[in-house]
């Protein structure tokens, strides 16, 4: 795993051992960041169910002003924190460990990029739902094409939608 392009270009990131985490592909990373563009500059960006880190590594290194990492497991957490320190970003990153219903509306971003585990698909919608009090500008859904998000969550509608092998990107801004 490495990041895509930006400041941090081609620096390697440590993985997590085991199957705890799923890995955003770097083909599905590039993919996302080719469709935010320039929205990344100067945003507030919140990689929720951060494993690596990859995702909110690549938007800081893409020119995102601050990232927030949410994350619950330990050995995850561990090998998110060594990522940043590595590549010097720990002033630009604020890791928030716990259950993401409880972190997630501790924090004010501009962009999310929500990622559960395809096997926990509860967390989809109680990720949206603490979203939807406060809805940011954008928030991205990684998941199974085998999997039917829905398109309005609260105050949230999908805007666009994006297919790469087994997986989908959707888009969704507030009304």
């Amino acid at each position: 795993m490495r990041v895509i392009a930006g400041e941090l270009r081609s620096r390697r990131l440590k993985g997590v051992p085991g199957l705890a985490t799923r890995p955003t592909p770097d083909r599905l990373r590039e993919t996302l960041f080719d469709i935010l563009g320039p929205r990344t500059e100067g945003a507030a960006f919140a990689d929720v169910y951060a494993g690596t880190g990859s995702v909110g590594i690549e938007a800081l290194s893409r020119g995102a002003r601050h990232g927030y990492f949410l994350e619950r497991n330990r050995a995850a957490l561990a090998v998110l924190r060594e990522n940043l320190a590595a590549l010097g970003l720990e002033a630009r990153a604020t890791v928030v460990p716990g259950r993401v219903a409880l972190t997630l509306p501790q924090i004010q971003a501009d962009i999310v990029f929500l990622d559960p585990p395809y096997d926990y698909e509860g967390e989809y919608t109680k990720a949206l739902q603490a979203l939807s009090q406060a809805a940011p500008k954008l928030v991205i859904v990684q998941h199974s094409v085998r999997f039917q998000i829905g398109t309005e969550h609260g105050p949230l509608r999908e805007a666009r939608r994006t297919r790469q092998g087994d997986n989908v990107l959707s888009f969704f801004e507030p009304v």
